[in-house]
């Protein structure tokens, strides 16, 4: 029966052909009724038809926000008053941990998780689908991470840039480097086999800039049309013998096994978060988990991490 089904955000949004960030933006807004099981945000098939009846309609927007409940740890509260969503976008498990954290110290919000590369993030925020973004993208030309494209994306906006986390990025290898690569001008060694990251990840801002430095076409790379959406898939492609090389950071190569790692940058790891009035509050909670030690006490365990600046303000209008 229809009462009995319900949808998660990735279902919804194949339905519905939109974006999962177009998904939160509708539950954010309380355009779609939604609740939690576990770490997962559903929709029941009832409300999406209601939603989809108000679209036809052309009132998709008309249900009254006070009348749209979300349960929150099993106790349901109103859309216009109690806990509000926060979108935090990004890959990385710190964000993650991130949102534990968040859940406990920032009572008025509820963090929800969406997952996309770096430029994708950015854009998304400023289209207004997240609130929290995670970034790690070079600019050839300065050698400068995130500030460059942030400037350029997030014109007209007031914002500040926190770092999250440093960490070593590089090469994925074959175990025992058969290759013999050291460096990105090996990358035009003939014959040479990639697994490339999508379109918009920073592991792609970061070949595609070092391969533009270095005066090599994308297009002789053998699979660089071939795109893996994370960093654990590049480095199992490297280390099934599918691939001979990918881009990545270095905890994804301790995680399979079979892989080498050269490190060739150290990559900084931001978040931005809109310095809109409405958002002072949480953002200062926010920068608080990020210096707490209880919070950079679980980052230490995670192997590859720097924290030497987490939690530093970098950049603020």
């Amino acid at each position: 029966m229809t009462a009995d089904i319900s949808y998660t955000t990735e279902e919804i949004s194949k339905l519905l052909k939109i974006s999962k960030l177009t998904v939160y933006d509708l539950i954010k807004k309380g355009d779609l009724p939604a609740y939690r099981v576990g770490k997962q945000m559903r929709v029941d098939a009832v409300d999406l038809e209601a939603y989809k009846a108000r679209a036809k309609s052309g009132h998709a927007f008309a249900a009254p926000k006070e009348a749209i409940e979300i349960p929150v740890r099993g106790e349901a509260f109103a859309a216009g008053g109690g806990s509000r969503p926060l979108v935090i976008t990004g890959q990385d498990v710190s964000l993650d941990i991130l949102a534990k954290h968040m859940e406990k110290k920032v009572p008025s919000h509820r963090p929800l998780r969406s997952y996309s590369g770096s430029l994708d993030s950015l854009i998304s925020m400023y289209r207004g689908e997240s609130d929290i973004v995670s970034t790690h993208l070079l600019d050839g030309d300065t050698g400068e991470y995130n500030l460059p494209y942030i400037r350029k994306l997030l014109i007209g906006s007031s914002y500040v840039v926190v770092n999250l986390i440093a960490r070593a990025a590089g090469l994925y290898v074959q175990r025992g480097n058969p290759k013999q690569l050291s460096g990105w001008a090996d990358l035009a060694q003939p014959g040479l086999r990639l697994a490339n990251r999508e379109k918009g990840s920073g592991a792609r801002v970061l070949l595609d800039e070092q391969l533009r430095l270095h005066g090599m076409a994308p297009a002789a790379l053998l699979g660089y049309q071939d795109e893996e959406t994370n960093h654990m898939s590049v480095a199992g492609k490297v280390a099934s013998g599918e691939a001979d090389v990918g881009v990545g950071i270095e905890k994804a190569a301790n995680l399979v096994g079979g892989v080498d790692f050269i490190p060739m940058i150290q990559e900084r790891y931001d978040l931005v978060m809109l310095k809109k009035p409405e958002n002072l509050e949480w953002i200062g909670q926010v920068k608080a988990i990020l210096l707490s030690e209880t919070f950079q006490h679980e980052l230490r365990f995670i192997h590859g991490y720097d924290l030497a600046q987490t939690g530093r303000v970098l950049f603020e209008t």
